[in-house]
């Protein structure tokens, strides 16, 4: 197909750089979409190079070889709102005949009408819960009614794009197993348009993606994976200097490792962008202490906190103030205490980078964040034990194997960690990045989701266990102001901004109390103010410990504490909640999610005209007819 412009041109349109590297050249020149991998380094524009090559196929050649859809799946919230604006950005530089509208799919947000439209191209980002939920046909946050409808678009016409797949434990294997089964539909002509994955990461292995149900595919998906080629990985980061300092510090030395961070930071020197530290920590209360222990030891200028348990209120001036490129100048003298939520898509240098040990590919995302500009950088990884009580959220076996390979180097700069990967032996290389998800998807779970109906308790089937595994699966919560006795309105619904992530154990152990060997039979009604929404009579119930399961949106009365605007989440805050604002006005799409919370809503139904039956029936062909053409569907679907 003739292009109307080069693939150098367009992406000097959307990005202002002058020209694209090589590996995203290559990426656009291939002309058939297919399943494959992406494994480039850490700051060599990976966000870019996809949503250039997508757009450029999708978009400016009109290929209709390209799905409409670009879904973009991240593991956590924060990735989706940097990504957001990446993506924003780009769009808003295209053509107005082609610019596609970009979606975000989170609880509480307004995600626009991309169901209405399956006919006109769109950008879809999001997180890994509430996408791979959907796609799964119980959509987390989203109508019952509507589950049908968003399962069909996103196993069709879509370009999925898997991103920090290192980040996203068992929803890597579900992302691989629904790729197999739509590769099985495609294969048995079930398939109307196409569906493809790419699995982006700086660390991605192949063999994360093989299981038994993929094998027959996994060949092919890893065929050729775009990556930086050796002849090219000369100049710019690629000569970035990190040396690296191993040592080691309890876990409960609070007082002492935040010592160690002030000294770090003494030493480090000031350059074009500033002096900053990144002390980034495994867990979010170690964060919280160490956040705690630099404020004791008098440190309460230039130090921020970062964790994923903030409401978007909070965060939101995060890249404005600190997290982005512009935020680091050289009169700024910084310390910024983080979890795990800075380990990808966040643009920021830091001369010095103080982290805990943690398993291999999460250690190379954060080693990204050091001296990312040029110049030099210094690296210390602290190891705060490594036994049951001290190695949570990882395994001791994985820390141990990051520690090994440790010990053998001295500098941690790409072309350092590139060479050391390419050394190791095939076990070697096992050791280092090993992957056992602890659910696996099979195909006959994955038809029998089809059917959306609850059983005969009420309840969904649960699949929650294909999204994320372990105690970090979350639910939304969010704080409005009630009186005493105050229910809230059925009208009441939570925005993007108002909604703070919690693990859904931690808000059963907040809420109904925790179960202890004093208390082995927890409270099962909430023992504080707070609801769910009931799907079937459409209003808000009060919460119990049943009804608190990840995905849910939780209401709590701010009189109930639960949160504070400096430090997030924190079970033990009992001051009153300041409460986000909400708009009061209902945007159209508000007004579709509502109608479609409840089992029986006929909101949408009422007109103040009165039309037949057959009137209805030819204005919904009519419309049906113009999806079919634009989509070019086959008469005989």
């Amino acid at each position: 197909m003739t292009s109307p412009t080069s693939f150098d041109a367009w992406f000097q349109t959307l990005t202002t750089h002058e020209s694209p590297r090589r590996w995203q050249t290559e990426l656009a020149d291939e002309p058939a979409c297919r399943d494959r991998l992406i494994r480039i380094p850490t700051g060599l524009g990976k966000t870019e190079g996809v949503l250039a090559t997508w757009s450029y196929r999708r978009l400016c050649c009109a290929d209709d070889r390209w799905p409409r859809r670009l879904v973009w799946c991240l593991p956590m919230r924060v990735l989706v709102e940097q990504t957001e604006q990446v993506a924003q950005a780009l769009a808003d530089r295209m053509p107005a005949d082609r610019r596609p509208a970009v979606h975000v799919l989170m609880g509480g947000e307004d995600a626009g009408e991309w169901i209405l439209h399956p006919e006109r191209p769109a950008i879809l980002i999001g997180t890994q819960d509430m996408l791979l939920s959907r796609a799964l046909n119980r959509g987390y946050a989203s109508g019952r009614a509507r589950w049908p409808v968003e399962f069909g678009l996103l196993n069709q016409d879509a370009l999925w794009v898997m991103d920090e797949v290192q980040l996203m434990d068992v929803g890597l294997a579900t992302s691989a197993q629904l790729q197999a089964f739509r590769g099985q539909d495609s294969a048995r002509g079930q398939s109307i348009r196409p569906c493809q994955t790419w699995w982006m990461s700086a660390t991605l292995q192949p063999e994360w993606l093989k299981s038994v149900d993929t094998a027959e595919q996994h060949a092919e998906w890893i065929r050729e994976p775009c990556s930086v080629a050796s002849e090219q990985r000369r100049g710019g980061l690629w000569e970035i200097a990190k040396t690296l300092t191993v040592d080691a510090i309890e876990r409960d030395k609070a007082k002492e490792f935040a010592q160690r961070i002030l000294d770090e930071h003494a030493a480090t020197e000031a350059g074009s962008h500033g002096k900053i530290t990144l002390v980034v920590c495994n867990t979010v209360q170690r964060a919280c202490e160490t956040f705690d222990a630099l404020h004791a030891a008098g440190r309460t200028e230039g130090i921020e906190l970062v964790h994923s348990r903030f409401r978007p209120a909070e965060r939101k001036s995060w890249q404005q103030r600190f997290l982005s490129r512009a935020a680091c100048t050289s009169e700024v003298d910084r310390i910024v205490v983080a979890t795990q939520v800075v380990e990808a898509g966040v643009d920021i240098s830091a001369g010095c980078l103080i982290t805990e040990l943690a398993p291999w590919p999460s250690l190379v995302q954060r080693f990204g964040r050091c001296a990312r500009y040029g110049g030099s950088g210094r690296v210390v990884v602290v190891d705060r034990g490594q036994d049951e009580k001290a190695a949570p959220p990882y395994s001791p076996d994985e820390l141990e194997s990051a520690l090994s390979s440790l010990k053998g180097l001295t500098d941690v700069g790409i072309a350092t960690l590139e060479a050391h990967e390419e050394s190791l032996s095939p076990e070697g290389r096992s050791r280092l990045y090993p992957y056992s998800p602890a659910d696996l998807l099979l195909r006959r779970e994955f038809d029998e989701l089809f059917d959306t109906t609850p059983d005969l308790t009420g309840a969904d089937l649960d699949i929650s266990r294909f999204i994320r595994s372990g105690d970090e699966r979350d639910l939304q919560v969010f704080w409005i102001e009630l009186d005493k006795d105050e229910s809230p309105a059925t009208k009441r619904q939570p925005q993007r901004q108002e909604l703070c992530s919690v693990p859904f154990l931690d808000a059963r152990d907040w809420l109904c109390g925790e179960e202890t060997k004093t208390n082995r039979k927890p409270k099962l009604k909430a023992k504080k103010r707070a609801w769910v929404w009931d799907w079937l009579d459409g209003e808000w119930t009060e919460a119990n410990r049943a009804s608190l399961l990840p995905g849910r949106i939780v209401c709590v009365a701010a009189s109930c504490g639960g949160y504070r605007v400096d430090r997030g989440f924190d079970p033990d805050a009992s001051d009153d909640v300041l409460v986000v604002s909400s708009t009061e006005a209902p945007t159209e799409t508000q007004a579709l999610n509502q109608a479609d919370n409840r089992q029986d809503g006929e909101n949408l139904s009422f007109l103040n005209e009165w039309k037949t039956i057959a009137c209805h029936s030819g204005e919904v062909t009519g419309i049906a007819t113009e999806i079919a053409t634009a989509l070019s569907l086959p008469d005989d679907i």
